[in-house]
This record gives C-alpha cells, structure tokens and sequence, in this order.
C-alpha cells in the first residue's frame, strides 16, 4: 500500500512531458527553417521533401500547444497575455509559417486586410496558434485557392478564413456549438482544433462581450468559411 503522498499527478507528468516535446519541435523547426536556406531553388524534389516535413512538424506542434492550453484551462492556469498588436504583425506571421508548403504545393493564398496597420487588444500567441489550425485544415482540404479577409465590424476585429474545397462535413458544422464531449474526433477534422478555437475566443472579452467563432460554407471561394471574432 502506497501513501497517498507518493502518489504522481499523471496528467501534471504529461502536461510536462508536452512542453518538452512542444520545445523540441520549435527547435527542429528552426533547423528545417535554416536547411531551406542551404537547399538550392533547382532542387525541387529536395524542396519539397522539406516543405512537407515542416508543414507536418508544424501540426504536431500546433497540436501540442493545443493539448497544452487546454490542460491549463482545465487546471485554471491558461494564462491570457493580453497586449496591444500590430494587425499585419499576427498575419504575417501566420503566412510565414506556412509559405513554403503552399509554394510547392501550388497553393494560393490571397490576404485582403482593411486596415494593415491596426492595432488590437489581444493574445496575440494564441490567435495565431488558432488561425494556424484552421489555415492548415484549409490547405489540407483545398483545391488551390485560400483566402485570409481582416475586417471590423460592430467593434470586433474579424478574421475570415475561405477556401475553395468541398466545405466543412455537416457533423463538423453541428459540432461548431456542441460540447467538447460530443465532438467526433474521429472524424478527418478534428473537433480537438474547433473546441481550442472556442475557448480562445470565448477567453477574449471586452465590455461584456466575448470573442466568438462561426463555421458555414459557401462564401467567396464556394467551400469553408471560417470567422474569428474578437471584442
């Protein structure tokens, strides 16, 4: 019989276990990052070889920092680091992650902002992590074309993410209000990704109005149309 005291927090082990493997995957980003720079542009194969292992390495971390975040939330630590930002600063960086992928995929990624300039209130960290999912989910479902519009509207800053694939599954657009427990994760999108997006943008509040998510289809592009909403 073992005293309770000498007892392991498993889920605390493998919260610890995430951040390390979260960590060494931004340094083996990195390190593909750096190699793309030593590859010839007449190396095609090479380049795609590339583009792919960093476009992969980029959904492991982003599913790692979801899991990550949600473990905090659960415990009630996710800490929310709210600061004024740069409105092309988040989406340039969210286009850099993934630039090299969509150009040896033939992708086209079209960017219409309002206002470039623009500043926002917000946790600009977890923003991106958000957009990054959906982007991917785009560019995995996509034929060619993608779109990112920013807008505001009604004082909230808005993030309309297109694509001109077959659109979301109706179960997954169910799933857009349902509870984290009804999600079918066994489905090609994952509800893991929608609950994140939920909760991120639920955790943006301003003057009692909370950030908000919407999933339908049709659109400009005629397949899934993903909007982020933040008061």
């Amino acid at each position: 019989m073992h005293d309770s005291s000498d007892q392991i927090d498993f889920s605390s082990v493998l919260a610890a276990g995430v951040h390390d493997m979260k960590n060494s995957l931004c340094l083996l980003l990195q390190s593909i990052e750096s190699l793309n720079e030593l590859v010839p542009k007449d190396a095609p194969e090479a380049n795609e070889n590339l583009a792919r292992l960093h476009y992969e390495a980029s959904r492991v971390n982003t599913g790692l920092m979801q899991l990550l975040s949600l473990y905090r939330a659960e415990k009630q630590r996710l800490p929310l680091n709210i600061d004024e930002h740069v409105l092309e600063d988040v989406v340039d960086d969210i286009i850099a992650t993934h630039e090299g992928y969509m150009h040896n995929r033939g992708l086209s990624l079209e960017v219409e902002q309002q206002d470039p300039e623009l500043t926002w209130f917000m946790d600009a960290d977890l923003v991106i992590v958000l957009l990054n999912d959906i982007l991917v989910n785009a560019m995995r479902y996509c034929r060619k074309q993608i779109k990112l519009t920013t807008y505001v509207e009604d004082d909230q800053l808005c993030f309309l993410l297109e694509d001109d694939g077959d659109g979301y599954p109706e179960q997954m657009l169910k799933a857009g209000t349902a509870d984290m427990q009804h999600f079918d994760i066994s489905s090609g999108r994952t509800g893991l990704g929608l609950f994140f997006a939920r909760m991120i943008a639920s955790a943006h509040q301003n003057n009692g109005v909370r950030g908000s998510i919407q999933m339908e289809n049709g659109g400009s592009l005629g397949g899934s149309r993903f909007l982020l909403k933040l008061p």
